[in-house]
């Protein structure tokens, strides 16, 4: 084999292989809130929110912080359907994440979906 053929299939194994990634950082908060007493209802089950990130080579070129869009985007569709948030006490429960990862050589996106019921405190 010849120099030229080397390179070009060093080069060619180098292009084909990839690395997965969900282009998100995950953090964990808890905070534990006891639900044995009748002090809320559940406001809305189902309740969904996504945001997609793509990349070329690496570099971000539509967003970088799809959590946030994500979660963003679940807060308007319950206040599209179940009224404003502000001065209501509310909390997300029964939170499900799903990452949805493409990658083409050059060209990478992941799209993250979170879906959660919401309860409203009334005492």
């Amino acid at each position: 084999m010849n120099k030229m053929a080397g390179i070009f299939v060093l080069v060619l194994l180098v292009a084909s292989t990839g690395c997965g990634q969900t282009g998100m950082f995950a953090a964990h908060n808890t905070t534990t809130v006891e639900l044995s007493k009748p002090n809320y209802k559940v406001v809305a089950t189902g309740v969904s929110g996504e945001a997609k990130a793509a990349y070329v080579l690496g570099v971000v070129i539509s967003t970088g912080q799809i959590y946030k869009e994500a979660m963003d985007n679940l807060w308007a569709q319950f206040e599209q359907d179940h009224g404003p948030v502000v001065g209501r006490r509310l909390a997300l429960a029964n939170i499900r994440y799903d990452a949805d990862t493409r990658n083409l050589l050059v060209y990478s996106d992941v799209t993250l979906s979170i879906r959660a019921d919401i309860i409203e405190f009334t005492d």
